[in-house]
């Protein structure tokens, strides 16, 4: 489908409504609708939104404890977790509708906002026994980033901060250590240009980055004290807060959830993270960014050809995975700037709002909290991402992957509360789209920097309007 004639997010929710109507679903955005709980006995079908390679030995626990429940699996894949959110939504439009799906923070106020996705935080205080070990371990920044407009939405699974990962072996070719937690972004420049063009042929690049929302260059925008659009924090939670986070530091001053009410993306911060960024390409220590989840860079990563680049945790057993050695590689914070803020993007569970079954797929969403549970999940075993559990990541987890300094990517959280989630509104999907759009034309050289984001700035502005 060319790009002019993809449906918008208006067009597919109203689709999605239309759908599950014809289905006896009621999806009116903000009308809550709670189906009775199933008789004793009375089977119950779930669509999970999950692969049968990843889920299937937790829902084969799940079902020997509610023999009733019949969980079918909904594979969804995409380049990233914007296109994974379209795909879901075009199959609710096609009336079949997912009753337990998984978001990142790319879609947690897309799915909360329209409407889709179940309040959760009643749930959560009804039981609150069950509940208050799971919050204890959970930080509280990654619970307000599930929240929207003072409701707790999804239940956090597993969450990844942008830190930069290290080529040691390159490292050692040009006499460099890892550096310290407090590097800046001048020590960055020289790791780049250091780091470039070495290895057996000298044509590996400093430093690598891939054109989406988490990672891209959102972290230079971050340390650069600035952000793709305004923020502030809504009103409400209390009620999470107060009850299981009552005694927690990190908890003062949140609210329910996070809002981004205007674009500020051609403001001089912004201009002159991107033309930074642009600045490494053009010196050659870095290759022209590319659209995609970084399974190029990650290609070069292994092969020698790239001594630094952004992820999260993921990276680290993803690169094991991929035939690296343990401890042929490190990790550390992002370097500061004008600030050391660091980014996140964490994902959970959602129900969706009167799809019926919500009572077994809250139980459901419970089992999936107990970290032995967690650990049945073949990538989350291979520290291929950052449990949200603290609990869950010590020199056991991480020294699988041979990480010295694998306490970065939880620390991102518990010690740098200015830590913050990607800018993610209700209408992600096209602000996505906008961004990257308008940062290929920049990394391409087709607009200056200046131009690129004043028409970013412009499209932006239009977006908000269409959907004030």
């Amino acid at each position: 489908m060319s790009e002019n004639k993809k449906l918008s997010r208006r067009d597919l929710i109203k689709l999605t409504a239309t759908g599950a109507a014809a289905m006896g679903v009621n999806l009116i955005p903000g009308v809550k609708v709670f189906a009775q709980p199933a008789a004793q006995g009375e089977s119950v079908t779930l669509r999970f939104q999950e692969s049968p390679d990843n889920y299937t030995d937790i829902v084969n626990a799940f079902t020997e404890l509610y023999p009733n429940v019949n969980i079918e699996f909904v594979s969804v894949e995409g380049v990233d977790h914007a296109e994974i959110a379209s795909k879901i939504l075009t199959q609710m439009a096609a009336g079949q509708p997912v009753n337990i799906g998984y978001a990142a923070t790319e879609a947690t106020q897309l799915y909360a906002g329209e409407g889709l996705a179940l309040p959760l935080t009643q749930r959560a205080l009804d039981d609150q026994e069950e509940m208050a070990e799971y919050f204890a371990d959970v930080s509280p920044t990654l619970i307000e980033g599930m929240m929207y407009e003072g409701d707790l939405y999804q239940i956090p699974r597993d969450f990844n901060a942008a830190h930069i990962y290290f080529n040691k072996e390159l490292l050692a070719e040009a006499g460099l250590e890892v550096p310290g937690a407090e590097w800046t972004k001048d020590d960055f420049d020289e790791y780049a240009a250091a780091l470039t063009g070495l290895g057996s042929e000298g044509d590996s690049f400093g430093f690598g980055w891939t054109n989406r929302l988490w990672g891209s260059w959102t972290p230079w925008f971050f340390v650069n004290d600035t952000n793709l659009l305004t923020e502030e924090r809504a009103p409400g939670g209390e009620a999470i807060w107060d009850t299981f986070y009552a005694d927690e530091p990190l908890a003062e001053g949140r609210g329910g959830g996070w809002r981004w009410p205007a674009p500020q993306a051609n403001n001089p911060a912004m201009v002159e993270a991107l033309e930074y960024v642009i600045s490494l390409t053009d010196r050659g220590y870095a290759p022209q960014a590319e659209i995609g989840g970084g399974s190029t860079l990650e290609g070069f990563f292994v092969s020698g050809k790239l001594g630094m680049s952004i992820a999260g945790g993921f990276w680290a057993g993803s690169l094991i995975n991929q035939g690296l050695e343990p401890g042929s590689f490190e990790v550390q914070f992002w370097p500061e700037w004008k600030s050391q803020r660091h980014q996140f993007g964490t994902g959970g569970a959602w129900i969706l709002n009167g799809g019926g079954g919500e009572d077994e797929a809250w139980e459901f969403l419970k089992f999936n909290t107990d970290p032995d549970v967690m650990l049945m999940i073949p990538w989350m075993a291979s520290a291929s991402t950052t449990p949200v559990r603290r609990s869950m990541n010590t020199a056991e987890y991480w020294g699988q992957t041979g990480l010295e300094n694998w306490e970065v990517f939880y620390s991102a959280l518990d010690d740098r509360p200015d830590t913050g989630p990607i800018p993610a509104p209700v209408f992600s999907i096209e602000m996505t789209n906008i961004y990257t759009r308008f940062t290929s034309l920049a990394t391409s050289g087709e607009q200056t920097p200046q131009e690129a984001l004043d028409g970013m700035q412009a499209e932006l502005e239009a977006l908000y309007a269409r959907n004030a």
